[in-house]
């Protein structure tokens, strides 16, 4: 059963202190509910590098273990019509507990002149929905890293403690991200 997901925007009305906590290095974080299992969450951070060369290193999947200390595993399985199949793992401790998770996913990227996407659509795995969006866009002699994220584990936990983790863990990710990208 496939689920379709609505894709978040990219919002460019920023306040003044907004885009100037972003250009500090700041990671912009919003979280929602998202059904009564599972969370959903909206990142942004500005990257001082061009957004093809970003481009070049976030398709470089396998490469994707460097970026995401919890990501053990990130390979692409297959590649038809026009989309990549990537199979990722990783081991994510959350409060008292360790969980394994296995993903594939069915990656689609899109280059347009005024941004470029790599959308997620989970195909099977430990999840019982998942979908995410990687949006690049030019901002001020640099690049706009937008990233959201819909997921539904497939053991039941709250959304506010999914929410918590995730206002927990993201932003060290999306730092971790940034650093690896920024180093080549």
């Amino acid at each position: 059963m496939t689920i379709a997901f609505a894709e978040p925007a990219i919002d460019l009305g920023w306040s003044q202190s907004h885009q100037a906590a972003l250009l500090k290095g700041e990671i912009a974080l919003e979280t929602q509910p998202y059904s009564a299992w599972g969370g959903a969450v909206t990142a942004q951070m500005y990257l001082p590098l061009e957004r093809s060369l970003i481009w070049q290193r976030l398709t470089d999947y396998p490469r994707w273990t460097q970026y995401f200390p919890s990501l053990t595993q990130s390979r692409v399985i297959a590649e038809s019509q026009g989309c990549k199949h990537l199979y990722q793992a990783a081991g994510k401790t959350f409060l008292m507990f360790t969980a394994q998770v296995e993903i594939y996913l069915k990656v689609t990227e899109t280059i347009h002149p005024l941004r470029d996407q790599i959308q997620f659509q989970l195909e099977q795995g430990t999840f019982n929905n998942f979908a995410a969006w990687l949006k690049l866009q030019d901002h001020q002699g640099g690049t706009l890293l937008t990233y959201s994220v819909q997921a539904k584990p497939s053991i039941p936990i709250p959304t506010r403690i999914i929410q918590e983790g995730i206002r927990f863990d993201l932003p060290r990710n999306m730092r971790s991200l940034r650093r690896v990208i920024c180093q080549g």
